[in-house]
């Protein structure tokens, strides 16, 4: 029975709350003189000089409601209980103040469990003593905990769905890291299987062509090099044990296996593809992101662009890097980002496979029209 409570007083604070932005910084200059603005215009207002002052010196609690929310939520009912006490009853009730409910919207939004508690109790303490010494009537005690009941249970929300997108974005690079391990590993068996080889098909001609032998240890020693590459990356990359598993021993997709998604669909846009620079020697989880970058994109633009008749897949390479576009010429977003909403599950993938590999990937929409997809991979392929 106790272990509910114990969970609620032991909930840590959400991650990162947002610093204090322009928005907060303009919703302050707003509402100080609107309360001197109302001060001045009311004259059934009692008590006008404190009311304002109340009102207006509580505005800057705004300010640090997410890092310090229960600190704020303390502050504004002390100084609305000292004012009370000062003059003998409560100052004047302002409109203005209405602004107080984002304080404990913002404590159960960004306070820890036991701040919600302990701000929770002395909101409710509050109350009681203003409605058992007669300052609050019946009517508007009960309007008072209807409203405080409901911004509470907003915030509560708030909190609940953050949490739990943020569960399904740890999911999504999960899965976009054992992908990527998947690649590494199958890379890596391929190295194996081929020093195998090779070292039998030395032994085998040991006797009779030692030259051969002598050429069959240069490639193992070479294959073993680029297989120790990969599994450091590997290992970096996961910081984790697999399960076993059966794996294919065919090496991974490769930058010129993007070809192949050239062509028309029956009922989607036609895929255009380009491929320029210098390919030689890129360690195998830069060429399998890149086609899975590549992979993703065109799969996305050809659902969800509205009105696209061409996909245009462009790869160069360079000295430093290898680069990506992949752009449409269709209406919307292309089915990745929508306008004021948060990324999507796609996107995010491809953003946490480049940040693997020390390389960025953005999406927006295209100068013209249609949306453009843009990755740099460096030709290192260092995972971190």
């Amino acid at each position: 029975m106790l272990a509910a409570p114990r969970s609620l007083w032991d909930e840590p604070r959400p991650p990162a709350p947002p610093p204090r932005v322009w928005r907060d910084r303009v919703l302050v200059g707003v509402l100080v003189p609107v309360a001197v603005l109302e001060g001045l215009l009311r004259p059934d207002l009692p008590w006008r000089a404190v009311s304002v002052a109340v009102a207006a010196g509580l505005v800057p609690t705004l300010l640090w409601r997410r890092t310090r929310p229960l600190l704020m939520v303390v502050i504004c009912f002390l100084v609305t209980g000292l004012a009370s006490l000062s003059i003998g009853g409560a100052p004047g009730e302002m409109y203005t103040m209405m602004y107080q409910l984002i304080l404990p919207y913002a404590l159960f939004r960004w306070g820890s469990g036991r701040e919600a508690v302990i701000g929770l109790a002395i909101m409710t303490v509050s109350a009681s003593l203003s409605l058992v010494t007669g300052r609050t009537a019946g009517a508007d005690a009960i309007g008072a905990f209807t409203a405080l009941s409901a911004t509470v249970a907003l915030g509560g929300a708030f909190r609940y769905r953050a949490r739990a997108r943020s569960r399904e974005l740890d999911q999504v690079k999960l899965l976009e890291r054992e992908q990527l391990a998947r690649d590494l590993h199958d890379t890596v068996a391929h190295h194996v299987s081929a020093m195998a080889v090779r070292a039998q098909a030395g032994l085998a001609t040991a006797e009779s062509r030692p030259d051969a032998a002598t050429e069959a240890l240069r490639v193992i020693e070479a294959e073993a090099a680029r297989a120790l590459d990969e599994m450091h990356a590997l290992v970096r990359v996961l910081r984790r044990d697999r399960p076993d598993e059966p794996v294919d021993l065919s090496p991974g997709r490769r930058i010129a296996d993007i070809e192949r998604l050239a062509g028309r669909s029956r009922s989607g846009p036609s895929v255009d593809v380009e491929i320029s620079g210098d390919l030689d020697g890129l360690p195998p989880s830069v060429e399998a992101a890149v086609y899975r970058l590549a992979q993703e994109s065109i799969t996305n633009a050809v659902r969800h662009a509205r009105h696209a008749t061409r996909v245009e897949v462009r790869v160069t390479a360079d000295d430093a890097s290898v680069r990506l576009r992949v752009s449409d010429d269709g209406d919307g977003d292309g089915g990745l980002i929508r306008p004021a909403a948060s990324p999507g599950y796609g996107i995010i993938g491809m953003i946490e496979r480049a940040h693997l590999l020390r390389g960025t990937c953005v999406a927006g929409p295209g100068p013209d029209r249609g949306w453009t997809v843009s990755a740099v991979l460096p030709r290192t392929g260092a995972a971190t």
